[in-house]
């Protein structure tokens, strides 16, 4: 029988199990305290089959982490937004970086990835692609906003604020869950749409 081309496949619905399960256990224990057994036992998937679809628990945390930021960050929607010379549309998809609407718990899983960045070199090589695509389409929206090329160095200065100051609210969300988020959220942004507006002049 043919395989639906929109259809997952059976392997590819037992990875996707497997990587919200995973996911489940790290935000539950983290990292270090999740071992193979455990996923497999929460999972119902069998250690030697993880091991034939993920050689690693960094392979597994970096496929999350893929997953999760190509479904954040929607290039395509940027894409369609520089391309039509939507401006508003770009500020729009740049807010993702600054509002932090996740359940607390996607902000305690970031702060372990962040802190397994300093621990464990695989996973922060991973990272440093994922910066190199986040940085990629940061830079995309505000060349769409200010184009000029001798702000080059101001752009890339406020990609780091951006980066800097996103980061930061989710990791203040996991420290205080009950943090008020929608004046923090005003007042940062605030600062990026002056630096937006001084880029653009």
């Amino acid at each position: 029988m043919e395989q639906n081309a929109l259809q997952p496949t059976r392997a590819e619905t037992r990875r996707e199990h497997l990587l919200e399960t995973a996911r489940t256990l790290f935000i539950e224990h983290g990292f270090h305290q999740t071992g193979m057994a455990q996923i497999a036992a929460a999972s119902g998937i069998k250690v030697g089959q993880i091991y034939r679809d993920f050689h690693s628990k960094e392979d597994i945390i970096a496929a999350i982490c893929e997953r999760d930021v190509s479904e954040w960050l929607e290039e395509e929607i940027l894409a369609a937004a520089v391309a039509a010379g939507d401006l508003r549309a770009v500020r729009d998809w740049m807010d993702r970086f600054l509002s932090c609407d996740e359940p607390v718990e996607e902000c305690r899983l970031m702060s372990e990835i962040v802190a397994e960045v300093g621990r464990n070199v695989r996973i922060a090589e991973f990272n440093r692609s994922i910066d190199v695509r986040i940085r990629t389409s940061l830079s995309a929206a505000l060349r769409a906003i200010a184009s000029r090329e001798d702000c080059e160095e101001d752009r890339e200065c406020l990609i780091d604020l951006i980066l800097a100051l996103g980061i930061g609210v989710m990791m203040r969300r996991g420290f205080d869950p009950d943090l008020k988020i929608q004046p923090l959220y005003r007042c940062v942004s605030a600062i990026i749409d002056e630096r937006i507006d001084a880029l653009a002049r």
